[in-house]
């Protein structure tokens, strides 16, 4: 009989090293290239104070976006809100039972919730897939990459859906073998077919994620249309941090 344990332990090993290890790479690569210019896109903020909270109201609430096209932040919203709840849910399975307090405790608080996130992380990605088909303007500059990642997210999304309120598999056995591969201990894994499916494609996203358009996720902090202050009003400030 097929064991899907070592199999799946060294496959996420690998994906884990190819997630941190191309995301590194890349953020390097971005920390390094050099910007001559100030190129702040404005209105922008003229003090460094001012960069900090533009950034995090950006990140958080995506600022820009809800100015420019509000269909297109709603759907973003939900799917990253959602994602958010779903991870955090998530964490269930890395983490020992109470064993780090407060973290813990919001564990378990967000629980019910990250069901909920599930579904609005869906109807998102939905809605981008949507948008991509049915906007001319958008398809014109689509590539199938774009269509790959969405499609790719969707079937994340949809199986672990499945699994909560479809095929139920057994959650203990799963989180003995995600805190297995924590500490080294590698412990058996279900075999039921949707579980390694979704199990798959999640690592098939840690692989690719770091050669991805997902990695505007930290690719916003090194932008410099965002990231940089507008001194361009004041000639005697030029050149300085």
């Amino acid at each position: 009989m097929f064991a899907p344990g070592p199999v799946f332990a060294v496959l996420y090993y690998a994906t884990a090293l190819i997630l941190v290890g191309g995301l590194g790479a890349r953020l390097l690569g971005w920390g390094r290239t050099p910007v001559p210019l100030p190129i702040p896109t404005t209105p922008a903020p003229m003090t460094r104070g001012g960069v900090v909270l533009r950034m995090a109201r950006e990140v958080t609430l995506f600022e820009s976006l809800w100015r420019s096209q509000k269909a297109l932040w709603l759907f973003a919203m939900l799917f990253h809100v959602g994602l958010l709840l779903v991870s955090l849910r998530h964490l269930r399975y890395l983490l020992p039972e109470g064993t780090l307090g407060p973290l813990w405790e919001l564990v378990v608080l967000v629980q019910p919730f990250g069901i909920y996130g599930g579904m609005a992380m869906a109807v998102g990605l939905l809605g981008l897939l949507g948008r991509r088909l049915m906007l001319p303007r958008v398809k014109a500059i689509s590539r199938g990459s774009d269509f790959l990642m969405l499609g790719l997210l969707i079937a994340i999304g949809a199986s672990g859906l499945a699994m909560k309120f479809a095929v139920h598999t057994d959650i203990v056995a799963v989180k003995a073998f995600f805190l297995g591969l924590v500490t080294f201990d590698w412990q058996p894994l279900p075999a039921d077919p949707l579980l390694l499916g979704h199990l798959l494609l999640v690592a098939l996203l840690m692989a690719v994620f770091p050669f991805s358009k997902l990695l505007h996720a930290p690719g916003v902090f090194f932008s410099p249309g965002r990231n940089q202050v507008d001194r361009r009003a004041f000639p005697a400030a030029q050149g300085r941090g």
